[in-house]
C-alpha cells in the first residue's frame, strides 16, 4: 500500500545538494554549454541557445558542482522548485541559482529522482519552503534538504522510472529528429539557393550528385547581374514576389477558448519546430489567425529568432507575423530564407524601436533574393515537405505522449496507481 512508504527528508533519502559557483563566466564563440535558469525546460535541459565558454572556464566553473548522470538541475530563483535531469549524454557547466540533487541509490534509485521532485508533494514542500522576496521568491540551500516526500520500494522506483522514461525518450527521441531534419533541409537550401552548387558543378564539368530529372532543372553557367552572380535564367527580386501576409484579424470574443494560441514564449530560437502554445481562453486583446503550415515570424526583437512552422491551425500574439508562399511549390524556398541567419539580421538592422525594436511585413518583403525558376523551386519543395511533415508529425505524438506522462505521473508518485510484479516485471502496471 502506498500508505507503507515510508516519508523521509531527501537528506535521509541520501540526496545530496550540491551548490554551483556563483559567478558568471565570460561568453565565447565555442565551448561548453553554461546552463542558466532559461534552458530547464519541461523537465529537460535543452542546450540550443545555451552560451558557451571555453574549456578552461569549464574547468574551473565546474570543479565546484560538475553535472553526473541522472543528477536533478534544480532552480532557487525565477520558477522555484522547477527541475530538469541530467542525460547521461550531456556535459555542461552549471549557472547562478541552480543547484544539483544527487541520490546515492541506497534509498532513491537515480534515475527516479527526476520524477520524485516533480510530483505533488514536491510543489508542496516547494510552497512550504518558498521566501517570498519583494523582488523575486526564493529557495534557501539549506531548506531543500529538509524537504519531506513518500519514497516507494527501490523496485517500484525502477519501474515508474521506466514507464515515465520510456515515454519521455521517446519526446526526446523526435526533437532530435526535428533538428536532423531540420539541419538537412537548412544544408541542402544552402548548396542549392545560396552557393548554386549545382550550377557550379555543371559549370566545372562536374557530377551535381542529383538525380538526372533533378540536375537538368539547373542551368551550367553562372552570370553576372545587379545581385552579384547567379544561375543563367535566375533573377533578383525580393521574398514579397513569392511570399504573402495573411492578415486574418481576430477579436478576442470570437476566439475559442480551446483553440491553439502561440505567443512569442512558447517559440523556441533557431529551431522551425513549433512544439508548445497555450489555448485561447481568457485572451483579451486582438490577435491574428494562422493556418497549419503557415511560417510565424517573431517581429518583436527579430534578433531572438524565432521563426517557425505552424503545426496546428490556431491563433497567435500580433508580435508574430504570419507568412506563406503565393503558391505552394514556393513553400521550401520561402521557409529557407524567412528562417535563416541572413534574413533575421536584415530584419534586426531595419527594426525601429529602441527597447523595443519591431520589424514588420512591408520590411520583410523586400527583403533581395535571387529568384530560381518556378519549376526549381517547386522542386526543392517536394523534398523538404515530407521532412517538414514529419517534424510536426513528431511534435503532434510528443503533445499525446506528454499528456499520458503527466496523467501517470501523479497517479505513480503518489501511490494511486501501483506497479504490480515490480520484481520481475517492471512495465506491467495495475490499479
Amino acid at each position: 500500500m502506498a500508505g507503507e512508504w515510508p516519508t523521509l527528508s531527501l537528506r535521509e533519502a541520501g540526496v545530496e545538494l550540491i551548490d554551483c559557483d556563483h559567478r558568471t563566466p565570460p561568453a565565447s564563440d565555442a565551448g561548453y554549454p553554461y546552463v542558466a535558469i532559461p534552458q530547464l525546460r519541461g523537465g529537460r535541459i535543452d542546450i540550443s541557445d545555451a552560451r558557451r565558454i571555453t574549456p578552461e572556464d569549464f574547468a574551473d566553473w565546474t570543479r565546484k558542482a560538475r553535472p553526473a548522470p541522472y543528477d536533478v538541475v534544480l532552480s532557487r530563483r525565477c520558477n522555484p522548485g522547477e527541475t530538469a535531469f541530467v542525460s547521461p549524454d550531456l556535459d555542461f557547466a552549471l549557472g547562478q541559482n541552480l543547484v544539483l540533487l544527487r541520490a546515492d541509490g541506497t534509498t532513491v534509485y537515480p534515475p527516479f529522482l527526476r520524477w520524485l521532485v516533480r510530483g505533488s508533494e514536491w510543489w508542496k514542500q516547494i510552497a512550504k519552503f518558498l521566501n517570498v522576496g519583494a523582488v523575486f521568491d526564493s529557495l534557501k540551500c539549506a531548506d531543500v534538504p529538509q524537504f519531506r516526500l513518500r519514497i516507494p520500494p527501490l523496485p517500484e522506483q525502477r519501474a515508474i522510472a521506466h514507464i515515465l522514461g520510456t515515454l519521455d525518450d521517446k519526446i526526446e527521441l523526435n526533437r532530435r529528429m526535428s533538428e536532423t531534419l531540420q539541419a538537412m533541409a537548412r544544408a541542402l537550401f544552402k548548396s542549392w539557393f545560396v552557393d548554386f552548387d549545382p550550377v557550379r558543378a555543371k559549370a566545372e564539368g562536374r557530377d551535381p550528385g542529383l538525380p538526372k530529372h533533378l540536375a537538368d532543372l539547373f542551368p551550367s553557367r553562372l552570370v553576372e547581374s545587379e545581385g552579384g552572380v547567379i544561375p543563367e535564367g535566375w533573377r533578383v527580386g525580393t521574398i514579397g514576389d513569392v511570399a504573402e501576409h495573411p492578415r486574418r484579424g481576430l477579436h478576442p470574443a470570437s476566439i475559442e477558448p480551446n483553440a491553439p494560441y502561440i505567443a512569442l514564449e512558447h517559440m523556441p530560437r533557431r529551431s522551425i519546430a513549433l512544439s508548445e502554445w497555450g489555448t485561447g481562453d481568457g485572451l483579451e486583446s486582438n490577435k491574428f489567425g494562422f493556418k497549419r503550415g503557415e511560417i510565424l515570424f517573431g517581429k518583436l526583437r527579430p534578433y531572438f529568432h524565432k521563426v517557425g512552422v505552424a503545426p496546428v491551425d490556431g491563433v497567435c500574439s500580433t508580435d508574430i507575423v504570419a507568412v506563406t508562399p503565393r503558391r505552394t511549390g514556393w513553400f521550401g524556398f520561402v521557409l529557407g530564407h524567412v528562417s535563416s541567419v541572413e534574413f533575421v539580421e536584415y530584419t534586426d538592422a531595419g527594426s525601429t524601436g529602441t527597447k523595443m525594436p519591431r520589424t514588420g511585413w512591408a520590411d520583410m518583403a523586400r527583403y533581395q533574393v535571387v529568384l530560381p525558376p518556378e519549376p526549381v523551386a517547386g522542386a526543392f519543395t517536394g523534398l523538404v515537405q515530407p521532412a517538414i511533415e514529419r517534424i510536426i508529425a513528431g511534435i503532434l505524438e510528443s503533445h499525446t505522449l506528454a499528456a499520458i506522462r503527466d496523467a501517470l505521473l501523479p497517479k505513480l508518485i503518489s501511490g494511486g496507481l501501483r506497479i504490480e510484479n515490480t520484481n520481475r516485471n517492471p512495465e506491467s502496471v495495475g490499479p
